[in-house]
C-alpha cells in the first residue's frame, strides 16, 4: 500500500472527494487475502489507488464482475474501506453487489478472485458471472 492509499483508507468521511458517499462492508467486503492482492496489485500496476469493482451485461448467466484500477473516484461513487483497500462502486453495481464477499486464492487450479454474492440466483462454475 502506498502513502496515498494508506491516508485515504485511514481518512475521516469529511475527506471524501466531492460527490462520494462513504459506504461500509454490508457492501462489499474483500477478505485479508483478496486485500493482499489487491494491494500488491496496485503497487505493480501502479494505475490508481482505488480498486473499482463494477457489473456488467455479459458472460454466461447475463451478468459479470469487472475488476479495475481508478486514480480517481467519480460522483456518485460509493467508498468502501475493507482489508485495507479503497473500493469505488458505482451507484448501479451496488444493488447487485450488496452483501458480497470477495476472495482471492494463489491455487493453479480454481484460483484467483472470487465473488460470494448473496443476491446472485445463479452463477457459472467459473464465478465470473452470474443471475439475479
Amino acid at each position: 500500500m502506498t502513502a496515498d492509499s494508506a491516508t485515504l483508507a485511514a481518512a475521516p468521511a469529511s475527506a471524501l472527494p466531492e460527490g462520494v458517499r462513504e459506504g461500509n462492508e454490508n457492501l462489499v467486503r474483500l477478505t485479508e487475502a483478496a486485500g493482499a492482492k489487491v494491494r500488491v496489485l496496485v503497487a505493480r500496476e501502479q494505475q490508481g489507488e482505488y480498486l473499482r469493482v463494477a457489473i456488467s451485461g455479459g458472460g454466461c448467466n447475463g451478468l459479470s464482475y469487472k475488476l479495475r484500477f481508478a486514480a480517481a473516484a467519480r460522483r456518485g461513487d460509493i467508498l468502501v474501506r475493507t482489508a485495507g483497500v479503497p473500493v469505488l462502486v458505482d451507484v448501479k453495481t451496488a444493488l447487485y453487489l450488496k452483501g458480497t464477499t470477495v476472495d482471492h486464492s494463489d491455487r493453479l487450479i480454481g484460483g484467483g478472485f472470487k465473488f460470494t454474492n448473496p443476491n446472485a440466483k445463479a452463477s457459472c462454475s467459473c464465478g465470473e458471472s452470474f443471475s439475479v
